[in-house]
């Protein structure tokens, strides 16, 4: 199936009427912009600042279920409660930067999807101090990940979305959030295609789909509609197993362009 592009933050990526500079050159505007007198005498501490946190919602498929990694928490606050993976945002660090991060470090995985999810900043969301967190979900195939707690966490776990622990923080928003926007996009963009595996069959695919959505889909209809889209290409392998009749594997049609 090729390199999974990871959704990236820069602008100059999405097609739009309106000239946009690059990264480079807005960093030597910024740079530029210090030297000037006025900077010496801005006063950092004029304005409150809260901290900065990402939290990953990374989704998988298990077992013909969807589950979602959870870390317990191995300090206050909330310790030995459940949690999103997460942390603070470091002073040279750009947030997907971070959320990247967090995730390799959870799953040993990269280069796969992550998006931007929304912005929490509840005033009573951290006990802490004020803290505004940027979620982001993150959807990786099964046969790539080891899920491995960090330094503040005490165990991870791949649970169910369907049976979760109470968790920590307001992270059960979070992942209520992160579950809408999946089933959102699943039937009209390639996300459902970053959760398989490179080849797979049509059965797997469509238990796929029914995972993330819920419900039963109608074999016949799923598979005219799938074939019909070229959203997948035939390959000349076969999967057995058992006494079953060999079930033709499938790859995902990279020419195709889809939403991610």
């Amino acid at each position: 199936m090729g390199k999974r592009r990871p959704v990236l933050e820069v602008a100059t990526l999405l097609e739009s009427p309106i000239p946009v500079r690059t990264i480079t050159q807005i960093q030597a505007e910024v740079e530029a912009e210090r030297q000037l007198p006025e900077a010496k005498n801005y006063e950092v501490g004029r304005f409150f600042r809260p901290s900065v946190t990402v939290d990953v919602v990374i989704f998988t498929l298990q077992e013909r279920e969807l589950r979602v990694l959870l870390v317990r928490r191995g300090q206050w606050p909330f310790q030995d409660r459940w949690a999103l993976p997460g942390g603070f945002v470091r002073e040279a660090e750009g947030l997907e930067a971070a959320a990247a991060r967090e995730l390799l470090e959870e799953t040993g995985v990269k280069d796969v999807f992550l998006e931007q999810l929304h912005t929490f900043g509840g005033l009573e969301r951290d006990p802490r101090t004020r803290v505004i967190t940027v979620a982001y979900y993150a959807l990786v195939p099964n046969q790539r990940l080891t899920p491995a707690a960090n330094a503040d966490a005490r165990e991870a776990r791949w649970c169910s979305v369907y049976h979760l622990p109470e968790l920590a923080f307001d992270h059960d928003l979070i992942l209520a959030r992160a579950l809408t926007r999946l089933r959102a996009k699943i039937m009209n963009s390639r996300v459902a295609f970053q959760l398989m595996p490179e080849k797979f069959t049509l059965t797997q695919l469509q238990q796929a789909y029914e995972v993330v959505l819920g419900k039963e889909l109608d074999k016949r209809n799923f598979r005219k509609k799938i074939l019909a889209s070229d959203v997948v290409l035939e390959t000349d392998e076969k999967q057995k197993k058992g006494r079953q009749r060999p079930a033709r594997l499938y790859r995902f049609n990279e020419a195709i362009e889809l939403e991610d």
